[in-house]
């Protein structure tokens, strides 16, 4: 079943002296179940499309539809339902609490959606088993590092039972290992909890276990397809202000060499795939 229907979407913003297109004729879909990047520089327009996925923002022109809901309805029922199947993360996660105890924080959303205590209780007990931050429960988020926080962010979202999770540049404050623990908590969470999952990024390292990249450049989509496409062609991702990560980027130099590699996703596999091919030497 399609989570999410992109039907060339454009959204222009009003600008101090001029209009800004944000976004150009944008259209694609997401499965449910799927794990998709969304990549592009600073400008391509992603944050505004990001917005655009639960409702917070509504296109100038064309659909985007949350499980076939159009996101331009006017039914009460069908905009909840909306924004209840779309959780959002932003970059910064201290904007996001609003508690100074860690489980309130988790509460504050399913309590605002009248859910019964009881419930309350266990969702808060599910969330943070699932980003693995129980044992911070009763705790202060003021001492939590950056990635922790983060990962309570997305908890305090994921008591409200979303289908779909979108993280806007949600590792963008992060130092690395910040950075790793949040990407670990998305793939967790896409594969044992069957989220869907959206994660906007300029981080290209974030994109090789993604099952789907879609890239924007300048509000215009130039790229829907699999990472390891994507990773095929350097000057393309190149020219869309992105960076190949450095392991990708050394089996395309190794491959440009004569070397036959295959979709590289690990520095134990690209080490593997060269103990292999010197022996065949």
């Amino acid at each position: 079943m399609k989570a999410l229907e992109v039907e060339n979407v454009s959204y222009t913003y009003e600008g101090d002296e001029e209009q800004i297109l944000a976004l150009d004729d944008v259209s694609f879909s997401v499965e449910e179940g799927e794990f998709v990047v969304l990549c592009g520089g600073n400008g391509s327009g992603k944050s505004t499309l990001s917005k655009l996925l639960n409702g917070l923002l509504v296109p100038d022109k064309g659909k985007v539809k949350v499980f076939g809901k159009d996101t331009a309805t006017e039914d009460n029922q069908e905009i909840y339902d909306i924004r209840s199947s779309v959780g959002m993360v932003f970059q910064n996660p201290d904007n996001q609490m609003v508690a100074s105890i860690i489980e309130d924080d988790v509460a504050f959303g399913p309590e605002n959606l009248g859910v019964k205590r009881e419930e309350i209780e266990e969702r808060i007990t599910w969330a943070l088993d699932a980003v693995k931050m129980s044992e911070y429960r009763k705790k202060s988020p003021v001492k939590l590092s950056g990635g922790q926080k983060q990962r309570v962010a997305i908890a305090g979202i994921l008591a409200m039972k979303p289908k779909v999770l979108v993280c806007d540049e949600s590792t963008a404050m992060l130092d690395p290992e910040g950075r790793k623990e949040v990407m670990q908590t998305l793939r967790s969470l896409n594969e044992n909890e069957g989220i869907t999952i959206i994660h906007v990024t300029h981080h290209m390292e974030e994109c090789v276990n993604a099952t789907k990249a879609v890239v924007l450049k300048d509000g215009k989509l130039v790229f829907d397809g699999t990472p390891a496409d994507l990773f095929k062609d350097y000057e393309f991702v190149k020219s869309c202000y992105l960076e190949f990560p450095i392991l990708q980027y050394v089996a395309y130099l190794l491959r440009n060499k004569g070397i036959d590699l295959p979709d590289i996703t690990s520095n134990e596999q690209l080490a593997e795939e060269l103990c292999r091919y010197r022996s065949n030497i």
